[in-house]
């Protein structure tokens, strides 16, 4: 059925070309596609009334297509005028005021908590938003506000940790230990029998606790897992004073009731017994009181030239490589571990370590090692 009335539509052959394979495309937006369809019907003489049929749609929807393509081009047809579409209820200015509310704490604003729900936070928006000049969110709901928060990426109910460096020269001793590192790596490569660097810390208040009733053996009928009773006893702590030596992996170790001055020169006693004199033996360890006190200072002027500290960083903990030794000592034995008294803990603690120690593993310190 041919058009009986209307403009004419021409083509030139790009336009033609181009409209061909978007009406064929399978990639293209199910509008465009479509638009291209009737502008093609329309060039071949199909009236508007046909189209509608053979595409099931309404008359006013073709007619908007071909209006738009007279006006503007065939192609300039195929998508939404500029400023189509109803305006957005939030707008950028809207956007920004709530992210900056999100980016502030509850108590800044005059209430009491100290991070922000999503439901909170909605409700605090929409009972002061006329107040500050966004009266249209004033039906504003959570899940709009959780969008928002999401596409910027802001999650004020969460609390991640950080922590700031307060020791100006952290890069400086972290370098310092780092070296220590890379003489131990030469010394491990050429085989060095003349140098000792011990790997020191103190690992506190282990606690002794013991079970108010025995252990129970995994059931096959229950989960499987060892039965432990809920409660417990406390027995105390005790302080695990250890270091590694970083060239043979030996662990030297006592177990005391405090980790102060006194327990200290007790374990530099032993490291001096333990290597032959004249033997410097490097010790790389904290800033911890205990390390630097007059009774220390003391001990160690009566051993010229025998020790000498590396210390690490305030907050570089992480720089000593006993730290590794401590983390799967806590895994492997302290994590689970049920005694009767604070003796038997120290036994067991000093047992593990003669265990380690028949087949001793060699730290190797990797980063920022080949920078040294």
């Amino acid at each position: 059925m041919g058009r009986k009335k209307g403009k004419a539509l021409h083509l030139s052959p790009g336009e033609k070309e181009e409209l061909e394979r978007i009406a064929r495309s399978r990639v293209e937006r199910k509008a465009r596609v479509e638009r291209a369809q009737y502008i093609l019907d329309y060039v071949e003489g199909t009236s508007i009334y046909t189209m509608a049929k053979k595409y099931k749609t309404n008359r006013p929807k073709i007619q908007r297509v071909i209006h738009k393509a007279l006006e503007y081009g065939t192609l300039s047809a195929l998508d939404d005028l500029p400023g189509r579409g109803r305006k957005p209820l939030i707008g950028i200015r809207e956007k920004m005021w709530i992210l900056s509310v999100a980016c502030t704490k509850p108590k800044d604003v005059g209430l009491p908590q100290e991070t922000w729900t999503i439901g909170h936070l909605a409700r605090y928006l929409r009972d002061n938003c006329r107040e500050t000049g966004f009266p249209s969110l004033m039906r504003l709901s959570k899940g709009t506000v959780s969008t928002i928060l999401s596409r910027s990426n802001i999650k004020p109910h969460k609390i991640s940790y950080y922590l700031k460096r307060e020791d100006p020269e952290f890069e400086k001793k972290m370098y310092q230990v780092l070296h220590v590192y890379k003489e131990v790596e030469i010394g491990q490569k050429e085989g060095t029998k003349d140098m000792v660097v011990i790997s020191y810390d103190e690992k506190s208040q282990v606690q002794a606790i013991g079970n108010t009733h025995p252990d129970l053996p995994p059931q096959q009928d229950g989960n499987g897992a060892i039965q432990r009773d809920a409660h417990y006893i406390r027995y105390g702590t005790l302080s695990l004073l250890s270091g590694i030596d970083l060239l043979t992996g030996n662990i030297h170790a006592i177990v005391k009731e405090k980790h102060t001055s006194e327990e200290f020169i007790t374990f530099l006693k032993l490291l001096d017994e333990r290597y032959p004199e004249g033997m410097k033996i490097k010790v790389i360890l904290d800033n911890h009181s205990s390390h630097t006190s007059k009774k220390t200072r003391e001990f160690l002027a009566t051993k010229p030239g025998r020790f000498e500290f590396v210390f690490t960083p305030k907050h570089g903990s992480w720089l000593n490589i006993i730290e590794v030794f401590f983390s799967k000592l806590t895994r492997c034995l302290l994590k689970t571990i049920r005694v009767s008294s604070k003796e038997e803990l120290a036994h067991r603690i000093l047992q593990y370590l003669e265990e380690i120690n028949r087949e001793p593993v060699v730290y190797r310190w990797k980063y920022k090692l080949n920078e040294i």
